[in-house]
């Protein structure tokens, strides 16, 4: 079974990415420059970007970019993909390129959401420095962070996570808006590093392609420094200051550009697998995360 390291990057979509340079240098504190694109690259740490924004018509969540260990290993997805019948599309020079990687394939999976699985990130000599001083993300081996995706054919992508891709399940937390229905599955999936969750996939729609996306800075003030800054400069508040039940992530979330909202928070939990016990969360969060002040609301925009 194929081994993926991380979430390396994410790619979202902006009609005016100029916009994201502005979110991640004044809200974010990250760094930010445009591409021979048009686009946005968002960085984080040593690698050239972790945030890609791609000029489109319209503002959304585009790509999960999830890193290999090298060569072998992207022949090995590639075998286990043709094996599960999977699709996939080898990208060429000019994509590859663009990513900044040796290689690269494309798959959609059963929720019709894409990812691409790619070796050999291109590294630059281009240090990190916070235009806020943000001492560092919560990056290295265990990836961007995480993301959160809609999935509506629910048990086949998660077959397809776990029986085809190799992730691991860290808990579940069953969604039940209203008491009278059926609840809404949200299973949290980890891969090989020991990130509590890189990716969730929640049973229920989201228009803008993705629930979230989330970062991690070292500390609690590196957070409320940032929920400064968002009240500042004016950005959708999603959810308030919290504590998760699950991976104990101390956060806050906002909206960001592209409409999909950004989880900015410090002490996730980082797990032992072999000795990890897959638990049911009964509640979202120990305190806090009130979602009623922007998901419950129509989005507007950042």
């Amino acid at each position: 079974m194929v081994e993926i390291r991380s979430l390396a990057y994410v790619v979202a979509q902006c009609r005016d990415p100029a916009r994201w340079v502005r979110y991640a240098h004044d809200v974010l504190g990250a760094m930010a420059s445009t591409t021979d694109e048009g686009g946005v690259s968002v960085k984080l740490d040593a690698r050239p970007y972790r945030i890609l924004v791609e000029q489109g018509h319209e503002d959304r969540y585009l790509a999960s970019g999830w890193e290999l260990a090298g060569k072998e290993a992207f022949k090995e997805l590639q075998l286990v993909l043709d094996r599960a019948g999977i699709p996939f599309e080898l990208a060429n020079e000019i994509l590859c390129t663009s990513r900044k990687v040796n290689a690269l394939a494309r798959v959609t999976d059963p929720s019709g959401n894409r990812h691409e699985f790619f070796w050999g990130p291109q590294l630059d000599a281009r240090p990190f420095a916070s235009p806020q001083g943000v001492p560092y993300f919560v990056t290295g081996e265990m990836g961007l962070g995480h993301t959160v995706l809609p999935a509506l054919n629910f048990d086949a992508t998660l077959e397809f996570f776990t029986k085809v891709l190799g992730f691991g399940v860290s808990d579940i937390f069953n969604f039940r808006p209203d008491p009278s229905a059926p609840a809404i599955p949200i299973h949290f999936l980890h891969c090989a590093n020991g990130r509590h969750h890189s990716l969730a996939l929640a049973g229920f729609p989201s228009p803008e392609g993705c629930v979230h996306i989330m970062l991690e800075v070292p500390g609690m003030s590196d957070v409320g420094r940032a929920h400064d800054r968002m009240q500042q400069h004016g950005v959708k508040q999603m959810a308030t200051l919290g504590q998760h039940l699950n991976d104990k992530m101390t956060s806050f979330y906002m909206q960001t550009p592209s409409t999909f909202a950004l989880e900015y928070g410090y002490g996730g939990l980082v797990c032992d697998w072999e000795r990890h016990t897959v638990f049911e969360a009964t509640e979202v969060s120990i305190w806090g995360h009130d979602f009623s002040v922007g998901f419950n609301e129509k989005k507007d925009a950042a």
